[in-house]
């Protein structure tokens, strides 16, 4: 896509002038190229990886992205209510250095909470803040002017973005798709987010902040199946406005990732969004429950690792336990899926009847020490994410291997319940059962989970990573 960006005056007083009178930032007549990229020649094949970091601020968002050559973007920083403080220790614990990039999708508190706190450490402290990329739409909120102070006092250059512009992450193709240039709904600042779409190698990942209804019809007439994206954020926070039924799909996502707080104010994520998620089988990590979740890509391959392990079905993101803001404990790779949008792990519904449906919530391959000496600390997650008790009697687990468990009759899920099986010997109980294998089953290089009923039927098959 072509690169059109406006350079703002940022001098204190023209942009107090813009926020009182409620107008749109625009250009001041002598639109200025782009930063130059860092990297000599961004290509679209692969060289490395991407990470795309979903940082659990709670209520709110801030996403961060690194890319092949090192080079940094962060998308949003938070709630007003820490002031950057969730955002920056992450930051600091994964040894950012310098943010070359900074975008603010929207002037709301929850997403530009931490900017001025983030720009003042980074212009006095690290490395510096390369540029900042706003939608232009404006706020009367002390917290938007505390963002611009922090831009005007350390000189960083600030940019009115919109639909056509790129964003010069070196290695990685980030395309801005909104908001139009005719701005939406009459100026509202959710649905003139703006959207951005990173690629790399044949994976992407697309993040369209709070928009809504107009936002994202907006881009699905303007992209259609060009939105095709392996990621997909959910918009606004998994709000019933967003994440509809025409950007799904568009997109066709194979992950989806919501960004609020376990008890939001709001009720986020709400019940019509998952439904529809669930509807298309797209497996959802919450950051309330599966704390910061990291998206790797090899242009090929996307592996998400995330702190906790968590239902994933959409219907059943609440049956997580919450964690905490803040938490610095590591994250862990819990699945991989193929870039084309087609998982390589892939759950099926039970006997086709989606009233009962058998998920796979994780696979604890690394056990603690020796493998060997703990089989027991090896096991996998079960949940039933259907709506009916599912009979499990006679069912077996199998790995890639042929190694196989067959379920004692009479064990049943119910709906929302998990079930674990351990490798080692032990007493079987009602949430944990013990296969009584005497050597380790599950590779941790990788392996395969088959899962099938009495009559043989597959019901679940998954691979990891």
């Amino acid at each position: 896509m072509p690169s059109d960006r406006r350079r703002l005056t940022v001098a204190f007083a023209c942009l107090l002038v813009l926020a009182g009178c409620g107008g749109v930032a625009g250009p001041d007549g002598n639109a200025t190229p782009a930063p130059a990229p860092t990297a000599a020649n961004p290509v679209a094949a692969t060289n490395g990886t991407v990470a795309v970091h979903f940082v659990n601020v709670g209520q709110g968002a801030a996403t961060l992205l690194v890319g092949p050559t090192g080079e940094t973007m962060l998308v949003d920083t938070g709630d007003f209510t820490d002031d950057g403080e969730y955002v920056l220790s992450y930051l600091r614990r994964h040894d950012v250095e310098r943010l070359d990039y900074l975008v603010s999708t929207h002037a709301d508190a929850d997403h530009i909470g931490g900017n001025a706190a983030v720009i003042e450490y980074y212009e006095s402290e690290a490395g510096g803040v390369g540029a900042v990329y706003d939608p232009g739409i404006v706020a009367s909120a002390r917290t938007y002017e505390r963002y611009l102070d922090a831009v005007e006092r350390h000189d960083v250059p600030l940019y009115v973005t919109q639909r056509g512009d790129e964003i010069p992450l070196a290695g990685v193709d980030v395309d801005v798709l909104g908001p139009p240039a005719e701005r939406l709904a009459g100026d509202d600042r959710n649905e003139n987010s703006v959207v951005v779409r990173a690629s790399f190698g044949r994976t992407g990942v697309l993040l369209t902040g709070d928009a809504e209804g107009a936002g994202e019809s907006s881009l699905v007439a303007a992209y259609g199946s060009d939105l095709r994206s392996t990621v997909l954020a959910a918009g606004h926070h998994g709000s019933r406005s967003s994440t509809g039924e025409a950007l799904l799909g568009a997109a066709r996502p194979t992950v989806a990732v919501i960004s609020s707080a376990y008890d939001s104010r709001y009720g986020h994520p709400h019940e019509e969004t998952l439904a529809r998620l669930d509807a298309r089988s797209i497996r959802t990590y919450w950051t309330a429950t599966h704390g910061d979740i990291v998206v790797r890509s090899d242009g090929e391959r996307v592996t998400v690792a995330t702190q906790r392990a968590a239902p994933t079905a959409p219907t059943a993101l609440r049956a997580g336990d919450p964690i905490a803001p803040g938490s610095a404990a590591p994250t862990v790779s819990r699945v991989t899926v193929a870039a084309t949008g087609g998982a390589v792990t892939t759950p099926v519904p039970t006997g086709g009847d989606a009233a009962g449906r058998l998920t796979l919530v994780t696979v604890h391959a690394d056990a603690a020490g020796d493998d060997r000496n703990a089989l027991r600390d090896e096991y996998l997650v079960v949940a039933n994410t259907g709506s009916e008790t599912l009979d499990l009697s006679g069912w077996t687990v199998s790995d890639a291997a042929g190694a196989t468990y067959t379920v004692p009759s009479g064990v049943t899920l119910a709906p929302g319940a998990t079930l674990t099986l351990r490798t080692g010997v032990g007493t079987d109980t009602d949430t944990d059962r013990y296969w009584g294998s005497a050597r380790p089953v599950w590779n941790n290089d990788g392996d395969t989970v088959t899962v099938r009923t009495a009559d043989g039927d597959v019901v679940l098959q998954e691979a990891y990573a």
